[in-house]
């Protein structure tokens, strides 16, 4: 019997993409468990009076996380991308140790870089993977389907861990349900998942590229997708606002609720609503994007995204008001981000594709950074309504920087690679 003709697309690839998706929604929830329980353990179990001191974890995460991205887009053809996957759920397994056994909030601060490792390695390789699948004329939807998969375990997990944490210890839930997702996404990874690199080798072929095309070093990648080119550029500082405003609200809105008399089940209540209106609505502005284009859904998700921000700031820590403001936000990030990572891979080729995605995931993600040092900061110095307005202001920037800047208007365009640099589209 001869084995069936490698094709391109989301139903003839359904079993792997299936299989992918709930991988990445393990990936989500080793982060959702901590998005209501680790800033309330910092103040109570470590006795961190200082905002900037709690969110140190998330500047970690987000600068690990940030650097494997960097090496996940460039490594992913050299080593393999289900080898990467699997190596990255290796580096989760200690994790939950780490947390469980820490003595001081140092030790906190070094397992949440190693989870960011983790999520560099694993999200970046479900993401890559999925676009390998289905190809070019359903990649919005893919990538809503990946991102909605992926925020819905968040927002599962942080909504769980919220609720139990109102009856037993909150680092032990952390605990055992950090240990509970890492063993089974490692073995789902290593036993099922198979190397996307004969979809990718098939799409480069029929995208009318140079099969013997080989992925643009990083020190060509790097620059054209931080600066050079408007499509990429603006795609990227993009990313890196859109979590910068998320570590806002995984780091402070917690501390901020809490403060104002939020219970730790009503904290983990509107830390589960906003990336579970940002996880489902990804699958049809996804799939919206392919049919309009990617500029408007981006813009006008950011312009919402401050909106909520802006609702939140002036809500006084009111639980209802933070619960609309959640489902706002979410809203907001539901069009912003599959949609970023469809344009960025809308302008370079397939082979150029893994370490242009690494480089905005590199940008997208140092918005942690970026955002556990500003809110944090801003909080101790302004208060935390302060902090939250000032991030507002900087994501309606960031939308106008896109409406300006972004060259695509409608449909996303398909023209042929400028011959320099290989791989990168001119625009």
């Amino acid at each position: 019997m001869s084995p069936k003709p490698l094709e391109l697309g989301l139903r003839e690839n359904r079993a792997q993409f299936s299989l992918l998706v709930a991988v990445t929604a393990f990936v989500g929830a080793m982060v959702g468990l901590e998005r209501s329980t680790l800033p309330l353990i910092g103040e109570a179990d470590f006795g961190l009076g200082s905002s900037a001191a709690v969110l140190s974890f998330i500047v970690a995460f987000g600068l690990a996380k940030s650097l494997t991205n960097l090496a996940a887009g460039v490594g992913a053809d050299r080593f393999g991308r289900r080898r990467l996957l699997i190596f990255g759920w290796a580096l989760a397994l200690p994790v939950p140790l780490m947390i469980g056994l820490a003595p001081s909030w140092g030790w906190i601060v070094a397992a949440n870089a190693l989870l960011g490792v983790n999520q560099g390695l694993a999200w970046s390789m479900t993401v890559v993977m999925k676009i390998d699948l289905v190809g070019p004329r359903r990649r919005g939807l893919a990538l809503g389907l990946n991102e909605a998969a992926g925020y819905g375990g968040v927002a599962l997990a942080a909504a769980i861990s919220g609720w139990l944490a109102s009856e037993y210890a909150a680092r032990d839930v952390l605990v055992a349900g950090g240990a509970g997702i890492a063993l089974l996404a490692l073995l789902l990874s290593a036993v099922l998942v198979k190397d996307t690199a004969a979809h990718l080798q098939l799409e480069q072929r029929q995208s009318g590229h140079d099969r013997d095309e080989d992925a643009p070093p990083l020190r060509q990648v790097f620059p054209e997708a931080t600066y050079r080119q408007p499509a990429l550029r603006s795609c990227s500082q993009a990313g890196l606002v859109n979590n910068l405003n998320d570590a806002l609200v995984w780091g402070l809105v917690p501390l901020f609720l809490a403060a104002n008399g939020a219970t730790a089940g009503q904290v983990g209540l509107v830390a589960g609503i906003y990336p579970g209106v940002w996880g489902i609505g990804q699958i049809p502005a996804g799939k919206w994007s392919d049919r309009v284009g990617r500029k408007p859904l981006i813009v006008s998700g950011m312009l919402l995204q401050a909106a909520a921000l802006g609702l939140l700031a002036a809500s006084g820590g009111g639980v209802a008001a933070a619960a609309l403001a959640a489902v706002v936000l979410g809203a907001g990030t539901a069009l912003v981000y599959p949609t970023l990572i469809a344009a960025i891979s809308d302008n370079v080729s397939p082979v150029a594709r893994a370490p242009t995605v690494g480089v905005y995931r590199f940008w997208r993600d140092m918005g942690y950074v970026a955002g556990g040092l500003i809110a944090g900061l801003a909080a101790d110095a302004i208060g935390y309504s302060g902090a939250i307005a000032t991030v507002a202001t900087l994501t309606a920037a960031s939308a106008l920087w896109v409406a300006i800047d972004l060259p695509e208007a409608g449909q996303p365009r398909r023209r042929q690679p400028a011959p320099r640099p290989p791989g990168v589209r001119s625009r």
